[in-house]
């Protein structure tokens, strides 16, 4: 039996995770840039989202709750339990990072330190594919964060955010529209 679309398995999260982490921090995925990678600030916490994601889906919801906790200690982080992110999540700083449980990201989402994803009247931000959150960035409410969209730093998003812009102020406006990348 087929399945259209089979979820990712955990090891293969982390690792497309490392992976996309050390293409942006240091341009390649040689060996040394993956390992360099994997010692870095953030990826801890990136691990232990993956581990708490994969106990939440398996219902091992004492399991999940350490992760999340561990998280919060060590990783400096939180992310709600039910937050969901496709692959190629990364941290790239994870200190202060806090995220709501009703968070919907999507592929080759990148968040700097001190980011607020978060619900406001029970609705929560959907974030597209190939976003960048610059440090100290705020999303918060029911919003839409467009494809290929840039957050800047300190940016408090309310409003929807179309694709291919980058975003910056308080509250965030459309100041650069790109075109669509290869």
């Amino acid at each position: 039996m087929t399945r259209e679309n089979p979820q990712p398995g955990l090891f293969s999260l982390i690792a497309s995770d490392v992976r996309a982490k050390a293409q942006w921090l240091y341009g390649d995925l040689s060996r040394k840039s993956l390992v360099k990678a994997l010692l870095t600030d953030g990826t801890f916490a990136m691990i232990m989202y993956r581990l708490m994601q994969a106990s939440q889906r398996l219902r091992l919801y004492p399991l999940a709750m350490v992760f999340n906790k561990l998280n919060a200690v060590f990783g400096h982080c939180i992310i709600g339990r039910n937050a969901r992110f496709g692959p190629q999540f990364v941290l790239i700083h994870s200190q202060g990072v806090v995220i709501n449980t009703r968070v919907v990201g999507g592929c080759r989402v990148l968040l700097e330190h001190g980011v607020t994803i978060g619900a406001e009247k029970n609705a929560a931000p959907t974030l597209g594919d190939d976003i960048f959150i610059g440090a100290g960035a705020k999303i918060i409410g029911g919003v839409r964060v467009g494809s290929g969209s840039k957050v800047g730093a300190n940016a408090v998003v309310v409003d929807d955010v179309p694709d291919n812009v980058t975003v910056a102020g308080v509250p965030a406006r459309v100041l650069v529209k790109t075109g669509m990348e290869p």
